[in-house]
């Protein structure tokens, strides 16, 4: 018996339109879990950031120093475009702390055929107020805390651990040369002649550990000046600024 094709299309047809209904439900349940998925995601980084603390960055103000020797020499020092960033360490920890500084010294002596060094760097204290004059006449709780006598010294890029009370010395140069017994030997001082000479620094990094209370930093420069009848050093410090 022939069977006609109207007898069996209905079937077909309203499984058709299930088949279609489902599949449609099932392509906006997964296109709903997909877009979800992706806000999820993208909220995630901006979830990160919120914890995150921010880089504090700033400018320190310029200054200029003029000092007369003994023998009437007249030096005269010049701190510009100086600024740092500090940042939290990557653990988030109020132990640690990092500062990336920049700045540039310019001096002059007055007598051409002086020779003169110009060694820069930065003291940085724990829980000791760093205050005083651009002169080098410290005032404050940390009064005597000058590159001579911190607590410990290092070159800026490496890490130091000081406690409540230190203090350390970041210089910016290290120097090699051979002294007069041609051991090798170091210094922290770029030297000039001929009455001019400058120091630029970009970027050197401060990494200190083991301050569990506030921490300070202050740029100095130590010019040492030697004429022919005259051998003295002449500091500037700069303005003390928080590290967290």
């Amino acid at each position: 018996m022939k069977l006609s094709n109207n007898h069996f299309h209905p079937d077909h047809d309203s499984n058709r339109r299930l088949d279609v209904t489902t599949q449609n439900r099932l392509s906006t349940i997964l296109r709903r879990a997909a877009i979800t998925g992706v806000a999820l995601a993208a909220a995630i980084p901006f979830a990160n950031l919120a914890v995150a603390q921010a880089d504090t960055n700033m400018r320190l103000p310029s200054q200029t120093l003029g000092k007369t020797l003994p023998d009437g020499t007249r030096v005269l020092i010049k701190r510009s475009n100086e600024s740092a960033r500090i940042s939290p360490s990557m653990g988030s920890t109020p132990l640690h702390r990092n500062a990336w500084v920049s700045g540039r010294y310019d001096v002059t002596v007055s007598d051409k055929s002086a020779k003169f060094g110009i060694g820069s760097g930065y003291i940085v204290a724990c829980q000791l107020t760093l205050g005083g004059s651009a002169n080098g006449g410290m005032s404050g709780t940390a009064s005597n805390y000058t590159p001579e006598n911190a607590t410990v010294t290092a070159q800026t890029g490496a890490g130091v651990t000081i406690g409540p009370g230190q203090a350390a010395n970041y210089f910016i140069n290290d120097i090699e040369y051979q002294d007069p017994f041609g051991a090798r030997a170091h210094e922290s001082a770029v030297k000039f002649r001929g009455g001019n000479g400058a120091v630029v620094y970009r970027n050197e990094t401060m990494m200190i550990n083991g301050c569990a209370g506030y921490a300070q930093a202050r740029a100095y420069v130590k010019v040492r000046v030697i004429t022919a009848k005259v051998s003295q050093s002449v500091f500037l410090y700069g303005k003390p600024f928080s590290l967290g």
